[in-house]
Formats: structure tokens, C-alpha cells, sequence
């Protein structure tokens, strides 16, 4: 077969690739991140290249002007190789997947900017720690043993399990054996003083680990929130509850596509359940990495993690087909996935470390949305509440402690600063306030720590959008008016308004966050609906999501993502996600109350109510075409 040579400049890489391999597969392979939310099926448009040096071919796209292909411009996922190749690829073809962020010391220095008024006292959380029993996933526990004799001959196991049972309530228990292969050497050549690793696995107390002496005092843990977007993780002493650092990524799945729909479809490719797989725990592990090496912490003593993610997110961890998710009637492999080796997810912890999932509501609502019900006290609540979960897939739970209902909706990236032109995650020097000019249509804006402006995050485009329409800069339908201004001028995807240098936003990217706003505020309109309900019967509004941490309440409502009710209602509740995947490794009470509220939680499937596009399509206006719904906005 005919090989070809393939190099990416200005990486200068270089990957030998077969005859009929797209360029975009060879792009993947290297670890180049090219923006192609479509998954390479010349959709999107979004993965243009340029070809240097050598001869290809391609399949005709419309997403390709002439002009374009003059320059010699083609898409990546619809080009294959007729010989060498040397390819350069444009700034906007790249998919920006920061680095690791330490998003504990970026809060900490946001305390130091903002006073008690702005933004960063909602992303407090709501859950009370206290109220559950300490009792972690993983424990370590320190055994002196008295030596066997004549008169006590009961094996090296039993023996084990007796001091056990004599400082612990333990009914059921079990060991690999692994551990009782070495177990008689290891007993007498520690004197009977050994440190046991007990593993709550589902109503079993496993002994996970026997090392000889005192490691008890070493035990730690990680929780995990894998997000479509991005993956948080937290480190955690387990003997104390202290967080000791927390980490922030993009999810690297996202070269694949920036939605589950899209991965799931490309997880049916060759290879694609695979990479779609490694992208992920790769970020994980890194992750993990600078943790330990942060803390000064041998990876020997991190002896399990949670995760916690939507259902897809789940599957594609365990490398679970997920193909089913999107099939009629919806059904995912499993929803409770019982607790496992993380070696078996390839997870890299002590080898013989645990790894617990939050169960999971159904192939839409995952365990994401079970932890952030535990983490904000939704399931105890006599008041009826509604949770909503702002983030690449928008979940919706309405109820209280008799009931709880769930939807969701595919709300896209655009909340968390991807797929819009200037987007950003909410790291230093993002855009998250904006002020215009009436007159001038001057910008004043607002940066994350006050830096030089990167780009705009999803609470700066709510300010910038409902500061656009109060300024008469956009209709209500969300387009740009032809208006003769230095800050509004005509790009290659129309229109656009020159917020500060050149960081702009355009029509299509307010076409991005007006779907993406439509999406969840339909949803959770259509929920209350079907349970015969108004929204001013609602007495708690909890708002979830990374993105919550900055967002204008005010803004957000007026430009439609949320109901316009009390504003004393609504409680930022930040990663909700994260507090209780990490309540849930910190205690098996909070492991126990997780499935009951999984099991508890109804979902509805909105495409099955005739009347949720119509919903949908009215959402689509700023803030909504029925202007009664929103009778305290004035714009």
C-alpha cells in the first residue's frame, strides 16, 4: 500500500499515513487539535488547511469558496494525500485546548480582586458537609496484630479480618488473591503490624492493599467532573476532608466533536471508541500528575477517585459503546456502574485503587445531574425547586424531596467559550463585564484579574449581548443593524461589533448563543409546563455550572436563558457537579443517597411533547417573542 508523508507547520510534525487516510486522521494521530465539531463530515467547515507542498485530492464542499481554494485552502476531514505532503494550518482552523489551570489558586486570587459584591461569592456552595458520615470510598487502616500460637492457630486471613472487625463495623468482606499470596511473608516480616486499604465496593468492604508498617496517615483522592467542554479534577486528603488542590481542563474529545451527538457518532468509527476514550483519561492523568507533583504526594497513596459526568461522558470513560444513547428508545448500557479497579479504566492511580462513577439518570441526564442534586440539597427540599445545569448539554431538575423530574437539551459550547469567534474559557484576562456607550458605542469592559483582553467568556456574552440590545446595536431578533459606526464593520461571516482591540463578536456567534439560550430556557419552560406548573410557583432557582461563577443574573435574563421571576430566588451554586462527586468519595452515606436520588429522579424525553419546538423556535428572540414573559425587561 502507498504511504505517504504528511508535515504540520508550524509544529514541523510529521506522521507517515496510508493511501485514503484523511488529512484531518493524520492531524488526530500527531495530537494536532484541529477545530472539526462535525467529527469529518464537511459540515462544519471548520478545519481548513493549507496545502504547501505536494498533490491532493478532495471531495467538493460548499463550506470552500473559490477564493479560498485559489489560496489553497481545503478541509481537512474531505482531503487525502496523492503524495508528500506539507500543510500549514491557520490560527482559526486551530482548536484552542488550554493547559492545565489551577483553578484553586485562580479563585484565591480572585478573592483578592473582587469585593463582597461582585460574582465570586456564588460560586460558594450550597451543600452542607456536615450532614453526611465520614467514611471515604478508600480507608486506611493501621492493624497490630497479636502473633499466632498454639492457642490461637486461626489462618493469616481470618486474622486479618478479626483485628479488622474488632475497630470496625464490617459484615461482609473480601480480598484478591493477590494479596493472600503474599500475605504470610508479608504478616511475619512486618511483626504483624501492617496498614490495610479497605475499598467500600458495593456493600463489600474489600481489603484493597496490605503494606507492611504505618501508612495510614497517606491516603488521598480525587474527584472528577468530565464535562463535555472541560474536565475539573480535585485533590483531596481522605483522612481530613482538605482539599488540597484543584485542576481545570479542556476535554480534549472536543477535536472530535463539540457535542455528545457528534462523539457518539464518531465513537462508531474505526478506532474511534478508542480515542475517544484515551483523549479522555489522558487528560485526566495529566491532571493527576500535577496534582501529586504539586503536593509532594507519591501516586502510591492515592487509593481511589470519583467521577461524575453526563452519560455519554461515563460510557466513553469506560470505554462503553455508547451507540445506543442516540437510538431509539434511547437506552445506555448502564446507568449504575458499580465500582471498579482504576487500572481497569486506565485511570493512574495505585494500581490497585478504586474508581466510582455517580450514577446516572438516563442516556441524556447523567451523573453530573445526581451530584449536583446531592450537592445543593434539591432531594431535601420541602419548597419545590428547579436546577439548572448551564454547561455544553443544559439539565433541567424541577421538584423537591416528593418528586423530582428531569430533561435535557443540547445547548452547545458557546456558554463556555467555544465555537464563537473570540471565546474563552474563564481564565485570566477573559471579558466577563461589559458596559456600552448609548451614544458612542464605546465598550467598557471588564477582565477576569483586570489583565489585558484574550478573548470573551460565557458571562461576558451575556453582558455584551444584552448590553448590544439595550444600546439598540442588535434587533431582537439578534442581527446587527446597519448602523455607520467605526465599531461595526462587515467580516467574512457578516457583521460584526469590535468590542475592544480586535476581539469582536458577530452574527453568527449571537446566532450561537441564542440557540444555546433557547435550548435551555425552553427546556426548563416545557418541564414546568408538563407538571401543570408556572414558573412563579417555583421557590428556588439553583444555577449550576462552572459558567455561574461570573454570570450577571440580570443580563441572563434579559437576554431570555433564565425565567423572569424573583431575582431573591436564585442561587449560584458553582460545580455543583465537583462538590458532589467529591461528597460522594468522602463518605458511603453520600455514595448511598446518590443512587436513591438517581433512582428517585423522572426522566422526560422533550422531543416526545409536541409542543416543545414551538417552544423552542419562540425562545429564539431576544428575550422571547412572547414579550409577557418577560414583562420586567425594557429594552
Amino acid at each position: 500500500m502507498d504511504k505517504f508523508k504528511i508535515t504540520f507547520y508550524p509544529e514541523k510534525k510529521t506522521i507517515e499515513i496510508g493511501k485514503g487516510k484523511t488529512l484531518l486522521s493524520a492531524a488526530i494521530s500527531l495530537g494536532i487539535n484541529l477545530n472539526s465539531s462535525c467529527t469529518g463530515d464537511g459540515v462544519c467547515g471548520r478545519c481548513k488547511v493549507i496545502i504547501k507542498k505536494g498533490s491532493v485530492s478532495t471531495l467538493p464542499s460548499g463550506r470552500i469558496t473559490n477564493e479560498e481554494r485559489k489560496k489553497g485552502l481545503y478541509l481537512a476531514c474531505l482531503t487525502t494525500a496523492l503524495s508528500n505532503v506539507e500543510i500549514e494550518i491557520p490560527p482559526e482552523s486551530r482548536l484552542d485546548l488550554s493547559k492545565l489551570s489551577d483553578e484553586e489558586a485562580f479563585l484565591s486570587r480572585l478573592k483578592g480582586v473582587y469585593t463582597k459584591a461582585e460574582s465570586i461569592e456564588k460560586s460558594e456552595p450550597v451543600i452542607n458537609e456536615d450532614i453526611f458520615i465520614h467514611s471515604p470510598l478508600s480507608t486506611r487502616l493501621y492493624l497490630e496484630m497479636p502473633d499466632p500460637n498454639l492457642q490461637d492457630r486461626i489462618s493469616d486471613l481470618e486474622r486479618v479480618y478479626r483485628q479488622i472487625r474488632k475497630v470496625r463495623d464490617v459484615k461482609i468482606m473480601q480480598t484478591g488473591l493477590a494479596n493472600i499470596r503474599h500475605l504470610g511473608n508479608l504478616l511475619r516480616s512486618s511483626d504483624f503490624k501492617v496498614t490495610v486499604t479497605l475499598g467500600n465496593r458495593n456493600d463489600t468492604t474489600e481489603i484493597v492493599l496490605i503494606e507492611p508498617g504505618d501508612t495510614s496517615k497517606n491516603n488521598f483522592g480525587i474527584a472528577f467532573d468530565i464535562g463535555t467542554t472541560t474536565i475539573s479534577g480535585q485533590l483531596v486528603n481522605l483522612n481530613t476532608k482538605q482539599i488540597l488542590g484543584t485542576k481545570a481542563t479542556f476535554n480534549q474529545q472536543a477535536t472530535f466533536g463539540n457535542d455528545i451527538i457528534t462523539r457518539i457518532i464518531y465513537a462508531q468509527k474505526e478506532e474511534g471508541l478508542s480515542r475517544l476514550h484515551h483523549a479522555v483519561i489522558d487528560g485526566m492523568n495529566d491532571m493527576i500528575q500535577a496534582l501529586i507533583k504539586e503536593n509532594n504526594i507519591d501516586l502510591n497513596n492515592v487509593t481511589c477517585c470519583v467521577c461524575a459526568g453526563n452519560t455519554t461522558m461515563t460510557h466513553l470513560l469506560l470505554r462503553v459503546d455508547p451507540t445506543y444513547i442516540r437510538r431509539d428508545p434511547y437506552v445506555p448500557t448502564a446507568n449504575f456502574v458499580p465500582v471498579i479497579r482504576s487500572q481497569e479504566a486506565g485511570i493512574k492511580i495505585n494500581p490497585r485503587g478504586l474508581l466510582g462513577c455517580v450514577p446516572g439518570i438516563s442516556s441524556y441526564v447523567g451523573g453530573d445531574i445526581t451530584a449536583g442534586v446531592l450537592a445543593c440539597g434539591m432531594d431535601t427540599e420541602k419548597d419545590l425547586c428547579l436546577l439548572i445545569d448551564i454547561g455544553t448539554n443544559g439539565e433541567i431538575v424541577l421538584g423537591n424531596r416528593e418528586w423530582m423530574i428531569s430533561c435535557a437539551a443540547s445547548a452547545g459550547p458557546a456558554f463556555e467559550g467555544s465555537g464563537v469567534s473570540c471565546g474563552m474559557r474563564a481564565r485570566e484576562g477573559a471579558i466577563q463585564r461589559v458596559k456600552i456607550n448609548k451614544s458612542t458605542y464605546e465598550s467598557d469592559v471588564t477582565t477576569i484579574l483586570n489583565s489585558k483582553s484574550a478573548g470573551i467568556c460565557g458571562s461576558g456574552y451575556i453582558d455584551l449581548i444584552a448590553e448590544m440590545l439595550r444600546a439598540g446595536i442588535i434587533d431582537k431578533s439578534g442581527k446587527i443593524k446597519d448602523i455607520e459606526n467605526k465599531h461595526i464593520r462587515v467580516g467574512k461571516l457578516g457583521k460584526e461589533f469590535v468590542v475592544d482591540d480586535n476581539i469582536y463578536i458577530n452574527d453568527v456567534d449571537i446566532d450561537n448563543i441564542k440557540r444555546a439560550k433557547g435550548a435551555i430556557y425552553s427546556a426548563a419552560a416545557i418541564l414546568v409546563k408538563h407538571m401543570e406548573l408556572n414558573f412563579s410557583d417555583i421557590k428556588k432557582v439553583f444555577i449550576a455550572g462552572g459558567f455561574g461563577n461570573y454570570l450577571d443574573m440580570e443580563n441572563a435574563i434579559t437576554i431570555g436563558l433564565l425565567p423572569d421571576i424573583e431575582r431573591s430566588k436564585f442561587k449560584f451554586v458553582g460545580n455543583s457537579s465537583l462538590l458532589g462527586a467529591r461528597e460522594i468519595m468522602l463518605s458511603s452515606d453520600a455514595a448511598r443517597k446518590a443512587e436513591e436520588i438517581a433512582k428517585k429522579i423522572t426522566y422526560f424525553e422533550l422531543s416526545t411533547d409536541p409542543k416543545y419546538m414551538d417552544e423552542y423556535v419562540a425562545a429564539l428572540f431576544f428575550p422571547h417573542t412572547d414579550a409577557n414573559r418577560f414583562a420586567n425587561i425594557k429594552l
